[in-house]
């Protein structure tokens, strides 16, 4: 894999838990997005889809990095950020004070050249639809969404934050050249679906890389067995301490 990869792709979709799982979801987007600020890294959601006004089943976004030169390589910044993420709290919706566990999956693919994945074009299975907004209903009367299935795989990507056809076919093929092309660094692209599995789980509870406790307003990450407090600040794109802990730990 290249050196220094400064364009990465952010899928996080909403797992086990219902419309809190879909909360939490929102929870971490903002979070990587806040993040990204603080390091004035350019953050464009490609794509998303509401389950309410705060929350999103799923959420697509790319990260790049604007300074050429820099030597920040974002894929290896938040490489470790792919797993399944878990939460315990009281949700927004819970009326009986109960502490519930949601999960939420989160992948980081490098963006990658054309030249890196071949993708014929009879591969493809290309469709167009209108652009939707918070709730799900439709904000552009004309069909600039697009979503392509990648036959050989099944692989399906979509994008619908540009204004154009054109412009949402290129992010699309952008996240379906990050998506096949990690599947052929990791397994082959013939085992793209349990290179999936791997990469960012089921999003059962069980499968967790990091737990979100909030009565004990702690953060665990479970693979290095580090604790951090603070949970609202970290959330709030304060992402440094994790950051540091894995490189110290040579992840």
């Amino acid at each position: 894999m290249e050196q220094n990869i400064n364009r990465i792709i952010l899928e996080i979709r909403a797992g086990t838990g219902g419309e809190e799982a879909s909360l939490f979801a929102g929870d971490l987007a903002r979070m990587y997005q806040k993040y990204a600020a603080k390091r004035e890294w350019r953050f464009t959601v490609l794509d998303s889809s509401a389950s309410s006004v705060r929350g999103y089943k799923t959420f697509v976004a790319e990260i790049s990095n604007p300074s050429t030169g820099s030597g920040q390589n974002l894929y290896e910044i938040l490489k470790n950020e792919s797993g399944v993420h878990r939460v315990q709290r009281i949700p927004e919706t819970e009326k009986s004070g109960r502490i519930h566990t949601s999960t939420a999956s989160v992948a980081v693919l490098p963006v990658v050249e054309p030249k890196e994945v071949q993708v014929k074009p009879d591969e493809l299975e290309v469709s167009f639809f209108r652009s939707s907004g918070p709730g799900g209903q439709n904000v552009n009367k004309v069909e600039t969404a697009v979503r392509i299935r990648h036959i050989p795989t099944g692989v399906t990507v979509s994008s619908q934050a540009g204004r154009s056809q054109s412009a949402n076919r290129e992010q699309a093929m952008n996240i379906l050249r990050a998506k096949l092309y990690e599947a052929q660094q990791s397994a082959g692209v013939e085992e793209i679906s349990s290179l999936r599995r791997e990469q960012i789980g089921s999003a059962e509870r069980a499968e967790k890389i990091r737990t979100y406790n909030f009565p004990q307003d702690r953060i665990t990450d479970h693979r290095i067995k580090k604790k951090w407090g603070n949970i609202e600040k970290i959330l709030e794109g304060n992402l440094e301490p994790i950051v540091k802990a894995f490189r110290k730990s040579g992840g």
